[in-house]
């Protein structure tokens, strides 16, 4: 069966998406912003804390920045109306950054203002490296006005645990993941273990510093370490957060870290560019095509 479902996502992306759009169901909230407040709401009542995305990046026009703008204008309200517990985090090439540099920092900066006044945080996600240094010069700017605002550092990348040491601030909101891009050896760690221990690494100084560290990671193994370095160093919860995909089979570990009082925080993206989130999510953990077959054939 393993090897059926590997066979399978790696056509997937050859597929219509009708047919796609069975398998994609575990990893998106749908298409809607009223459909992923269902969902979200649902993850609060379960005691986890979340994070929302609207799928996408690279716009190709103002006009299709602005509606993108517009419509994480309109998700920021609906968080505030419904009192969830729930961030947003958006890519700055959603809003036009790789179109015009002005123009991103423009849109933002207006999600920045909607978000303080409703009471809503805003994560920068970090995107492949020609945009590492401007999302972090963005964030610095934005912070001047809202403190309720985060980035993101990748552990594959050479300079992100010089980036941590610079960024560090007790208004740090900093959300540590290995990094999805293909980067060249020169900028990037290509060897997984030492990739692993980069992220150690800076998950140690972040939490030695004084901003708020977001653990994303789904390695159980890494989980184990920042755990124990965690409970060795009698870290405050309220200094750190675990972080995870909605949709990824994780086991009963995240009940565990609950239990011990941790916050778990679900990003959640939905939207209508979700077939090729779907793919990447399958092509990462087959199994899951298993999984929808049998709940197919049951029905």
């Amino acid at each position: 069966m393993e090897m059926i479902n590997s066979l399978l996502a790696t056509i997937m992306p050859y597929l219509p998406k009708f047919f796609v759009k069975p398998f994609a169901k575990p990893y998106v909230a749908g298409e809607s912003i009223d459909s992923v407040i269902k969902i979200a709401k649902k993850l609060n009542d379960n005691g986890f804390s979340t994070t929302l995305d609207i799928l996408g990046e690279f716009v190709n026009s103002k006009e299709e920045a602005n509606k993108i703008k517009n419509a994480y204008s309109e998700l920021i309200k609906k968080i505030s109306a419904k009192k969830l517990d729930s961030t947003i985090s958006v890519k700055l090439t959603h809003l036009g950054l790789g179109l015009d540099s002005n123009l991103g920092e423009k849109n933002f900066h207006s999600l920045s203002l909607i978000g303080k006044e409703n009471n809503v945080g805003i994560t920068i996600d970090m995107e492949n490296s020609p945009y590492t240094s401007k999302t972090f010069g963005i964030y610095k700017n934005a912070l001047i006005n809202n403190e309720q605002l985060g980035t993101v550092i990748q552990a594959y990348l050479y300079r992100s645990l010089d980036d941590i040491k610079q960024l560090d601030s007790s208004s740090l909101n900093l959300r540590i993941c290995k990094g999805i891009y293909n980067e060249s050896q020169d900028i990037a760690i290509q060897n997984r273990s030492a990739i692993n221990d980069n992220y150690f690494e800076m998950a140690k100084t972040l939490l030695n510093g004084q901003g708020y560290a977001c653990l994303a990671t789904h390695d159980i193994t890494l989980i184990d370490r920042l755990e124990s370095f965690i409970d060795e160093n009698n870290i405050s919860p309220q200094r750190f957060e675990f972080q995870v995909l909605y949709g990824v089979p994780m086991g009963n570990r995240l009940e565990k870290l609950k239990k011990k009082g941790y916050k778990i925080r679900v990003y959640v993206p939905f939207g209508e560019a979700w077939f090729e989130y779907s793919v990447r999510r399958l092509k990462e953990n087959p199994k899951i095509i298993s999984y929808v077959l049998k709940n197919l054939f049951k029905k």
